[in-house]
Formats: C-alpha cells, structure tokens, sequence
C-alpha cells in the first residue's frame, strides 16, 4: 500500500511544489480535511487557512492558504489557490496590525460584512501560522 501521494500546489503566478507527502491538512471553505495516501477522489473548495503536509522524510511545512479549490484524484492532491504564503515568510507583526486593521473596520451590509469576516479570518489564520 502506498504511504505517500502527491501533492501540488500551484498558485496564478508559479507552482510551488510538486512533491510526495504521507498526509495533508487542507482548510476547506468549513472546516480542515485531512488527506492520507489512497484517497477517493474528491474536489473542494479552499478557505482560509493553514495548509499542513508531513513530507515524506517526517518533517512538516506549513503555508497560508486563501482561496481556491483542491482535487484527489488517482493518489495525487492537486491544490490551485489565489494566495499562498510559506509560514516562514510570514511577518508576526505585519500579520498582527493586519488583524487589528480588519477587527477595527466598520461593516454596513451584507456584502461589507461578508468581506470584513473574510479579511478577519484570513488575518487570524496568518497570525496563528506566524507563532
């Protein structure tokens, strides 16, 4: 049986990995999925989040993931995201006034409220993944 699958993240502008993984923690638009070898197939739709893999030596790396949509299919985990930053690349700092910024905005409407809970979560995940 199989202990890996592979795993590619891709975002608009390059593909950051094509590499095999033994598990992924993948945010979906409600919730964390995890991802082991031999799958079924499946698509969802990515939310804002931390992407975990536990590579196939035993270490982890971590990104942030905003948006997009994943597929298992045939033992490999194919990710296409709006966003991705690796969790080293994050800026503690940056990541914190960012969240204060997004909490401080006013939100009137449905729409305005919609995208300040989107800006919050997406800040939130980032300071998490900067710890």
């Amino acid at each position: 049986m199989a202990k890996t699958f592979q795993c590619t993240l891709i975002t608009p502008e390059a593909q950051l990995m094509d590499e095999p993984v033994a598990y992924a923690s993948v945010p979906a638009w409600d919730g964390l999925l995890g991802v082991q070898p031999r799958r079924a197939a499946m698509v969802i739709k990515l939310g804002d989040g931390a992407l975990r893999l536990n590579m196939e030596d035993g270490s982890n790396r971590r990104f942030f993931v905003g948006g997009g949509f994943a597929q298992m299919k045939g033992n490999q985990l194919s990710l296409l995201t709006e966003e991705t930053v690796p969790a080293e690349e994050i800026d503690a700092e940056e990541a914190k006034a960012g969240l204060a910024a997004a909490l401080a905005r006013p939100a009137i409407g449905v729409e305005q409220v919609a995208k300040r809970q989107r800006e919050v979560s997406r800040a939130r995940a980032m300071v998490q993944l900067a710890k």
